[in-house]
């Protein structure tokens, strides 16, 4: 259950924002339900994850790879929900997404996608990137797919951070909160 209370969607200062997202996300999702509270940050938010998952060329199955990675790394539940539909229809498999926890061992990725999970990983549990690892990296991919990989794992981190601090959960009432 959310910490503090879901913001109003009615009020005056975030009705017009809040009927944006709802049609550019085809609702308000508790994220965005909490994140109204600021209306800076929620377009802030909106256009930047927008860009993210819509206006980069990184493939959708790469993309989803790393950010349901980051929800089993960072235990951000709601954010592994709202992604799993999306990475099976971006071409992930059942048993890549299954395999994820213990992706080292198993034998359901291909080079580009363990270079990407490794990559994945290092960001997000140490920040900083061995060489190796970056190499790795760049033997699949070029600057452009690597700058849109390397903010998509930011994103994704900032956003399983933000609703585990908060607790967002997808059973909330949006009208409820503590």
């Amino acid at each position: 259950m959310a910490r503090i209370p879901y913001a109003d969607l009615a009020r005056p200062e975030t009705a017009d924002l809040a009927a944006r997202i709802a049609a550019e996300r085809g609702e308000v999702l508790h994220l965005y339900a909490m994140l109204l509270h600021s209306p800076p940050v929620a377009e802030g938010w909106l256009t930047f994850l927008t860009a993210i998952r819509q206006r980069c060329a990184l493939p959708g199955a790469l993309r989803e790879l790393v950010i349901v990675r980051i929800a089993h790394l960072n235990g951000a539940a709601y954010e592994a929900e709202q992604h799993v539909p999306i990475a099976l229809r971006e071409g992930l498999t059942r048993a890549q997404l299954d395999a994820l926890p213990e992706w080292e061992s198993a034998d359901v990725f291909d080079p580009r996608e363990r270079a990407v999970l490794a990559y994945c990983d290092a960001m997000t549990r140490t920040v900083h990137v061995a060489p190796e690892i970056f190499a790795a990296l760049r033997a699949h991919f070029d600057p452009r797919a690597i700058v849109e990989l390397t903010a998509t794992v930011g994103a994704y981190n900032m956003v399983s951070r933000f609703l585990e601090a908060i607790g967002i959960d997808s059973a909330d009432d949006k009208g409820a909160g503590r």
